[in-house]
């Protein structure tokens, strides 16, 4: 497993920028999206509507602003040249095509002149002080009035004078385009689609952050082989990416850690199997010479001392034992051949073999085991062993209490199980003889590997240890509750 480069971060590329340009892009919106719908509107109407709508100048509308205005000077450069007279017929002539537009002409000598259906009342002459009256009252009636002003032959310079229409805006036709529903639809889409397009932008930032989210979610609990997780391939710089660049860091770190601890457990083991076949030449050397001593003729502190010796080679011996059964446990070069045995009979055994021990030691048996049978499914050979580390802990720790009981009963879960207690001083005092918990170890081992729980309880009055299928209450034996 190797680590790979570190990516490089830079802020364009990270999810912050991205986030940050979705923002300013919905700051943006309102003021951008609707002048381009409102092209986009045109550009439908346009081209695809062009032909769907009819226009004005199609309709021949001679009421249409635009075609009003063009029509005045078209008709005032006309009257170039002409004589007041020929003017005269021709405002006629105009107010007779235009109903509904008031016009009338003022001269080169100020007079004013109108058609004869004219209904303006107007003064004879336009002084500047009418000019002024009219200006001001055709600017606070710009919204009501449309007017339109051209000098006659449409060039100042002539002094012909010049001619005025006017017309109630109520009577036109603005020159704009009329929008139908179906035009009103369109605009309407445009800006629908403008707006989905934004969620849409905004919908696949977030699934794409997700994804890669959960792309290193799954690649944390998915394990190999090895019981550590796999490296993930970094694919961008940003946030996430630094984040799977740490998470394959700890994989990379843990690797290593994993192959030193499995080192250092294949050696510490080559240790102890070394050391335990190393050491039982000399003990066997040692144990002899004890017995020996023993016949000699000794003083009874000598003796004393000699059984004291005795008891602590015995001591070694047997940690000696636990610590080459725990390493070969633990190891797996001893395999357990479970099967369906009589858990009682192996408890009985075990204790008749350790109670003339308990008898020299002073220690009272409390036995009380039913005569029918129990099952369970284990290794006969090494629950004796849990049997003997179990009671060995009780003759080396609990001595002062000088009681041992061995019970079968059922726990408050309803399920069968094998009570060993004692009346010592519990496992938080201080005993002369505590030692590493080997011991202890070597039956936690053995019973999680036969499927079997213990449970201990340790008070200043005593401890009880309780053993008993994990799985769940065997049948067949009902046992009363010790008080």
């Amino acid at each position: 497993m190797r680590e790979g480069k570190r990516p490089k971060s830079r802020f364009r590329g990270t999810l912050l920028s991205r986030y940050l340009l979705i923002i300013v892009v919905a700051l943006l919106f309102i003021p951008v999206v609707f002048p381009v719908s409102l092209i986009g509107y045109q550009l439908v109407q346009g081209v695809v509507l062009g032909n769907l709508v009819p226009k004005p100048e199609e309709r021949n509308d001679p009421y249409r602003t635009n075609n009003l205005e063009s029509m005045w000077h078209r008709e005032a450069q006309k009257l170039k040249g002409k004589t007041p007279d020929q003017i005269d017929a021709k405002m006629n002539e105009l107010h007779a095509a235009y109903p509904k537009v008031d016009m009338f002409w003022v001269d080169a000598k100020s007079r004013v002149r109108q058609p004869g259906t004219s209904r303006l009342d107007l003064p004879p002459t336009w002084e500047a002080a009418d000019a002024v009256a009219y200006l001001k009252r055709y600017k606070e009636n710009t919204s009501q009035q449309f007017s339109v002003i051209a000098f006659i032959g449409d060039d100042k310079k002539l002094s012909q004078g010049f001619m005025v229409m006017q017309v109630a805006r109520s009577e036109l036709n603005t020159g704009g385009y009329e929008m139908s529903a179906q035009t009103s639809m369109i605009f309407f889409g445009i800006i629908m689609l403008m707006f989905l397009l934004f969620i849409a932008v905004s919908w696949m930032f977030f699934v794409n952050m997700r994804r890669r989210l959960l792309r290193l979610q799954s690649a944390m609990t998915v394990q190999h082989d090895s019981g550590l997780p796999e490296p993930i391939i970094i694919k961008k710089a940003d946030e996430i990416g630094q984040l799977e660049y740490a998470f394959n860091g700890m994989v990379y770190q843990l690797g290593s850690s994993l192959k030193r601890e499995r080192e250092e457990e294949e050696l510490r083991k080559r240790l102890i199997a070394n050391l335990s076949h190393d050491l039982r030449t000399p003990l066997t050397v040692v144990r002899s010479h004890v017995f020996s001593l023993q016949k000699e003729q000794l003083s009874d502190k000598g003796r004393e001392l000699l059984k004291l010796t005795e008891t602590k080679l015995g001591d070694l011996s047997g940690l000696i034992d636990n610590l080459l059964s725990y390493n070969l446990l633990t190891s797996g070069k001893y395999t357990l051949h479970p099967e369906s045995t009589d858990v009682l009979r192996i408890v009985r055994e075990s204790a008749a073999a350790w109670y003339p021990l308990w008898e020299k030691e002073g220690f009272e048996a409390d036995i009380e085991l039913p005569e029918n049978p129990l099952f369970w499914t284990l290794d006969a050979q090494w629950f004796r062993r849990i049997l003997d580390n179990l009671f060995q802990n009780v003759v080396r720790h609990a001595h002062s209490g000088r009681y041992i009981g061995i019970h079968a009963e059922r726990d408050a879960a309803g399920k069968y199980a094998i009570v060993i207690s004692d009346k010592g001083k519990g496992m938080q005092s201080a005993s002369g003889d505590k030692g590493a918990g080997i011991g202890l170890a070597i039956v936690g081992f053995l019973t999680r590997e036969m499927g079997l729980a213990m449970d201990i309880s340790s008070t200043g009055g005593g401890t009880s240890v309780l053993i008993y299928p994990a799985s769940g209450s065997e049948p067949g034996l009902k046992l009363k509750e010790r008080v």
